[in-house]
């Protein structure tokens, strides 16, 4: 496609948009099922209804430019996605591989919110208010989804370390069980020879 307007940049810029989304639909579920973290599922489930909302907002997009809705490769997206897929295949501890997953995800909301206040800048030198109005509400859903995710992460983090300290705990514990008991044949010893001694008196 040759780009000689605004418009064009604009409409080329949706399309790469429209793919992306695309496959977050279905990209989304197959997260949902792999995080152990309740709150994490629950943050991914409903950011899969906005994202296929969103895809509607870009048909309704297209239909305000003249133009079809057709999606263009997104290969931004799909490098994220690809990379994503592998750190699900990742051998760790559930709260560190939710985390990991976490991270992933964030990266592609980043992209989103960057691609979405580019397509708005464009939207808006053209005039296009109704244009620039359903973008701003994607881009405010993104960077609330983005925001959703930190606040799982720190939580796990803090669970992490609470975890780490109780096994700290636990540790030292046990150690000093172990010197306790370690003391009592000591005290035994002694009262056997005493014992022994009032025996051989």
């Amino acid at each position: 496609m040759k780009m000689e307007s605004v418009k064009d940049l604009l409409y080329d810029h949706l399309r790469d948009l429209y793919d992306a989304e695309k496959l977050l639909v279905k990209t989304l579920p197959k997260i949902a099922k792999t995080v152990t973290s309740e709150d994490l599922r629950e943050a991914v489930q409903s950011h899969l209804q906005e994202t296929e909302n969103q895809v509607s907002r870009l048909e309704q997009i297209f239909e305000r430019l003249g133009e079809p809705a057709k999606s263009k490769p997104c290969q931004g997206m799909r490098g994220l996605l690809e990379e994503g897929k592998s750190v699900m295949e990742e051998d760790a501890s559930d709260s560190i591989l939710d985390l990991a997953i976490i991270a992933a995800a964030q990266k592609v909301e980043h992209y989103e919110i960057s691609a979405y206040g580019t397509a708005r800048e464009l939207a808006e030198r053209m005039g296009e208010e109704e244009i620039v109005t359903l973008l701003e509400e994607t881009l405010e859903e993104e960077k609330a989804a983005d925001e959703k995710l930190t606040e799982v992460s720190r939580a796990l983090l803090q669970e992490e370390e609470m975890g780490g300290e109780e096994s700290g705990e636990q540790e030292d514990e046990e150690q000093m069980d172990q010197k306790g008991r370690g003391r009592q044949p000591v005290a035994s010893v002694g009262a056997r020879v005493r014992s022994g001694n009032r025996k051989a008196s």
